[in-house]
């Protein structure tokens, strides 16, 4: 028979739970440093591709660059230049034909309230819009805010002006120039 005896001054003690806490805690760190490396390697590719777009991008943009230079130093000749403003006062005569001065007229004629006539008009082509100078004889100041309101009031004329509001002399109409943009839409 065998008897197990420990004559040692101090027992035999067991590192068994430091051991698997150790090994889980290390078993947990090994997974974190695998996730944070994948993490590191996945936005290095991406900054790697952002940066070749921006590359890219940036030669894509010096080739425009001169293009547009190459075009201005063409049109900047002065046999071109000569052409560009032949061009732009063709199309300024074009736009003024395909005016539609009839509607204009329906449009005022439709606005215009008693007591108010029209004196003269003066349509001008501007940068893409019709420009009217309009002179208006109104028999009171009551026809003429009426008039205003209407044409304020109205989708087809903005932008209007007060240009002169002369007053009646001696049983005469009240006379008022004014300027509007006038846009059929």
């Amino acid at each position: 028979m065998r008897i197990r005896l420990n004559l040692a001054t101090k027992a035999q003690e067991t590192h068994r739970r430091f051991m698997v806490v150790a090994g889980l805690v290390a078993a947990i760190a090994g997974i974190i440093f695998l996730a944070l490396g994948w993490h590191v390697y996945s936005i290095r590719n991406v900054d790697a591709r952002l940066r070749a777009q921006s590359e890219i991008t940036s030669r894509r943009i010096a080739e425009l660059q001169a293009e547009r230079a190459d075009l201005e130093r063409f049109f900047a000749q002065p046999e071109n230049a000569k052409l560009h403003d032949r061009a732009a006062f063709l199309n300024s005569l074009i736009d003024g034909r395909s005016f539609n001065w009839t509607q204009m007229f329906m449009d005022l004629e439709r606005i215009l309230p008693g007591g108010v006539k029209l004196v003269s008009i003066e349509p001008k082509q501007a940068k893409g819009h019709v420009e009217v100078k309009l002179t208006v004889g109104a028999s009171s100041d009551d026809a003429k805010l009426k008039f205003l309101r209407a044409l304020e009031d109205s989708r087809q004329f903005t932008d209007i002006q007060l240009d002169t509001d002369m007053p009646a002399r001696n049983g005469t109409q009240r006379v008022v120039a004014l300027t509007a943009i006038y846009s059929r839409s």
